[in-house]
């Protein structure tokens, strides 16, 4: 008997060290083709990110941070979060840092809050502010999520992105030639059931408080209609529709946008690895539209700028994005023209955001 249970222990062995159970979402192995690899550290060009944050930029050390801007050849940041602690004191603080250290490498947008849009006043007040602001040093508008999402009246409403209230301020930015930097919901595929249909599956799992639904906080078609009609109903203000207006996967609805909408530019901050996964139409994208998309991170991590750098300008096949929650896909790169890389990369923020130093650039 003895012996039948070690032969049977032996030859159940095996199993049990070489299975595994394994969660799907660890399931990450790596490539083994073996194909020419480009990795770019640089970029080809001096650029201008226009979607950065630095809430802390009135203490920060910019020595530091240009230095490494230098190393990423990125010749201006733009910094969306002026009022990072929502006051004047934080934009002054901000404005102050760069003029005594960096003034020619930073520009800073100013930010308003909805929260109280239904107080007496509340639009003469911010459009005041915001004139303000302008004549401090404020060369945009940043326009968080918020607005659409979370921001709600005394009486605990949704505040539209196009509630009437707020159009004299869209107008303003139009007559201070300012643009304004609209970030307006999220992706689309978070309002979707939470299942094996969903794309976006992995990253609401590790990070569920970014499901969304029709009741929290609205349809996505509707939140995003809101902010198109903002659009429309200001065609002399300049918009930069954040993220692709979370259009990267649908360029075609995209393109229809942009014709109808021509004071509407895009940015590519976040969506990388949408535009990485369909070369061939997002390269045909950029040829079309090569004079209103602008370049944009959003969260800053320099390395991270590598892969931008590469779906831009190289023609590699089948490499990884650094977020697998985000995109667990592949990418292939665009291999752009060098004059859509300029546009892309500096010329077209040079032409609709004022104050930048045109020293930095090439002729």
């Amino acid at each position: 008997m003895l012996k039948k249970q070690i032969i049977f222990i032996l030859c159940m062995l095996p199993l049990a060290v070489f299975s595994q159970n394994m969660d799907w979402e660890a399931y990450n192995p790596p490539s083994t083709l073996v194909i020419p690899e480009h990795p770019v550290t640089r970029a080809k060009f001096p650029f201008i990110d226009v979607h950065n944050h630095q809430f802390r930029m009135p203490e920060m050390d910019l020595e530091k941070l240009a230095g490494e801007m230098d190393a990423l050849n990125m010749a201006v940041m733009i910094n969306l979060s002026g009022r990072g602690r929502g006051t004047t004191e934080h934009l002054e603080g901000s404005l102050k840092n760069v003029r005594d250290h960096f003034p020619n490498r930073f520009i800073v947008f100013t930010n308003i809050n909805f929260n109280n849009i239904d107080s007496a006043g509340w639009t003469e007040n911010t459009v005041n502010q915001l004139e303000q602001d302008v004549k401090l040093g404020a060369n945009g508008l940043k326009i968080y999520k918020s607005l659409g999402m979370y921001s709600k009246d005394s009486q605990g409403n949704r505040v539209q992105v196009d509630d009437p209230r707020i159009d004299p301020v869209w107008e303003k930015c139009g007559e201070l030639g300012i643009p304004v930097l609209i970030h307006t919901a999220d992706p689309r595929p978070f309002w979707a059931p939470m299942d094996e249909q969903n794309e976006r599956w992995l990253e609401l799992k590790t990070h569920p408080r970014r499901k969304r639904s029709d009741t929290d906080p609205a349809p996505w078609e509707t939140i995003i209609e809101e902010q198109h009609n903002a659009f429309k109903k200001h065609p002399n203000t300049i918009f930069i529709n954040a993220h692709m207006g979370w259009y990267a996967n649908d360029l075609g609805a995209l393109g229809k946008l942009m014709d109808e909408l021509p004071n509407m530019y895009v940015e590519i901050g976040a969506v990388i690895a949408e535009l990485g996964r369909q070369p061939r139409t997002a390269r045909n994208f950029f040829e079309k539209y090569q004079d209103r998309v602008l370049f944009g991170k959003d969260s800053y991590h320099p390395e991270e700028y590598y892969t931008y750098f590469r779906v831009l300008e190289t023609a590699d096949e089948y490499f990884p994005y650094y977020k697998r929650y985000h995109a667990f896909w592949r990418m292939y790169g665009l291999n752009l023209s060098d004059d859509i890389l300029e546009k892309l990369y500096y010329k077209n923020a040079l032409r609709i955001i004022p104050n930048i130093d045109k020293n930095l650039f090439p002729d």
